[in-house]
């Protein structure tokens, strides 16, 4: 693999890694309720998901998943089901208590980091289109005349890389964001705001093909 292919590899991961996405929406918005500290553990879930789905797209099943739309499609929809009722259960989170401040912090206080983690490895994992994009991303960018193992290992841990430090600047602006949702008002519009994009996520996911 030459240079050339390497950074052009990197600019574009760097735009696609960017783009908020369920993964991004759910680092923020631990970073935002629980710290940066916490939302950790959340990275770490969405990593081991997403490192898991490239590994099976180079292992095939990204072209399995391609040429069997009803295995693809059970998975898409148990995906947006399961953003849906993430998202119905940011709506309805208690907001209510002698300060919004003191909520949040219970909360932070009561959630796992386990719990956390396994938060974040459904969401990465609820989208098996990421997948199929893997299969159709990175052959793109693997050297015919080269062995494709390695290749496929330095673009891997580019891409892990980019990707975490995406998630560290989302779940910092998360943090940065809890200032503001020490009032229960403020708080209540957040969660129905993330809570609505998870449901948009879900019917987008449901309905693309």
């Amino acid at each position: 693999m030459g240079g050339h292919t390497w950074w052009l590899f990197v600019g574009m991961t760097f735009v696609v890694s960017a783009t908020p996405g369920p993964n991004m929406l759910l680092v923020m918005s631990h970073g935002a309720r629980f710290g940066w500290r916490k939302a950790v553990m959340t990275m770490a879930g969405c990593m081991s998901a997403l490192l898991s789905m490239m590994s099976l797209s180079a292992a095939g099943l990204g072209a399995v998943l391609h040429t069997s739309p009803t295995l693809f499609d059970a998975l898409r929809y148990m995906g947006a089901a399961y953003l849906a009722y993430l998202g119905y259960r940011l709506c309805i989170a208690p907001t209510q208590g002698a300060h919004a401040g003191e909520a949040m912090t219970d909360a932070a206080a009561q959630r796992s980091g386990g719990s956390l983690y396994r938060a974040g490895l459904a969401v990465a994992a609820s989208n098996p289109k990421a997948i199929v994009f893997a299969a159709a991303f990175f052959p793109q960018f693997i050297q015919p005349g080269s062995p494709a193992l390695p290749q496929f290992g330095i673009l891997l841990a580019t891409f892990t890389l980019i990707e975490v430090a995406w998630y560290g600047i989302y779940a910092v602006s998360g943090h940065k964001l809890s200032p503001y949702l020490q009032r229960p008002e403020v708080l209540k519009t957040f969660n129905r705001l993330t809570g609505g994009v998870f449901v948009g996520f879900a019917a987008l996911m449901a309905v693309s093909r």
